[in-house]
């Protein structure tokens, strides 16, 4: 299969591998995208993280609040960062977390569907259409999640203007200023560290052994573990595994404003659940950033690509 200068620079937004780095990976691979990203982060040339790719999309993330017991995350992309900040763009990201958060849906299509809250006569869809005739640029709702807490509560936050949304739902049997503000915490940690589960109990054992095998891989390429005897390989394994499951997963990361810097999640959450007489614990989260694995435009770049290529 003929590698192209598109696939290749999709390739390195992918995993943030060097140029011909994608290009011998895609060879390898015979163009198959997947595959690519797992010989290079075998290689040690690429990150799992990254293979959301570069954030480029404009718009906001809102989220809107039902009695302390639901709510729901919107995002709404926009083809500027310019009508990103116009008020009236953002009223109507706001109008949509609105609707959202009492709507049923169980998926875009259907929330699309959904006779709009401020106009009876028209649906979702169609008062988007609306507003893409006023505001003169393409807009699109990309997604939105509505979560309920029937045993607990949901706390809310929004950071940076819109850029990152987030609830966080906790089992609890009370519901005061201490807990929502410890909540409040965890949310901003989400924010901030971007965890993809709440416990190691939510990573699946297929995902454990993928990602063994990828860093035994890694380690079979590294000169310093050269003639190591297995039960050190394994170790060394196991200890990455454990090092990347602690990084990903948030009860087991340190607790961002721990003051010996080592409390993790999970203990200040016991902490608070002993200062506030309450059985806290943490049921689930959602994070929305906006834009993220959507990239904005084209530019030059495979131009460049193509000559770095045509010149190899």
């Amino acid at each position: 299969m003929a590698i192209t200068a598109a696939m290749v620079k999709e390739l390195r937004e992918m995993t943030g591998a060097g140029m011909m780095d994608c290009k011998k990976a895609l060879g390898e691979t015979d163009g198959d995208m997947e595959a690519a990203v797992e010989y290079l982060r075998k290689n040690g040339q690429a990150k799992a993280e990254k293979k959301a790719g570069r954030i480029a999309a404009e718009g906001l993330c809102r989220v809107a609040v039902k009695d302390d017991k639901t709510a729901a995350v919107v995002e709404v992309n926009s083809e500027t960062d310019f009508v990103a900040k116009n008020e009236d763009f953002q009223t109507y990201v706001e109008a949509v977390a609105s609707q959202a958060v009492n709507s049923d849906a169980a998926d875009l299509d259907s929330f699309l569907a959904e006779s709009w809250h401020l106009d009876a006569s028209k649906t979702v869809k169609e008062a988007l259409v609306d507003k893409i005739a006023v505001i003169g640029e393409n807009l699109n709702i990309r997604r939105f999640a509505k979560v309920c807490a029937n045993d607990g509560c949901v706390v809310t936050y929004v950071h940076g203007g819109g850029r990152i949304g987030v609830i966080v739902e906790a089992a609890t049997d009370v519901v005061n200023d201490g807990v929502k503000e410890a909540l409040m915490n965890i949310a901003m940690q989400v924010a901030a560290l971007n965890p993809k589960y709440v416990s190691t109990d939510d990573v699946s054992e297929e995902y454990k052994a993928h990602e063994k095998e990828i860093i035994a891989e890694q380690i079979k390429n590294d000169p310093k573990m050269a003639g190591k005897p297995e039960k050190v390989i394994e170790g060394a394994v196991a200890g990455r595994l454990n090092k990347e499951l602690k990084e990903v997963c948030l009860l087991e990361q340190v607790y961002v404003k721990a003051e010996d810097g080592k409390q993790s999640v999970a203990k200040y959450i016991e902490q608070v659940a002993k200062e506030n007489s309450a059985n806290l614990s943490i049921k689930s989260f959602v994070r929305f950033e906006t834009g993220e694995g959507i990239e904005k435009k084209e530019e030059n770049f495979a131009e460049e690509v193509a000559k770095q290529m045509a010149g190899n």
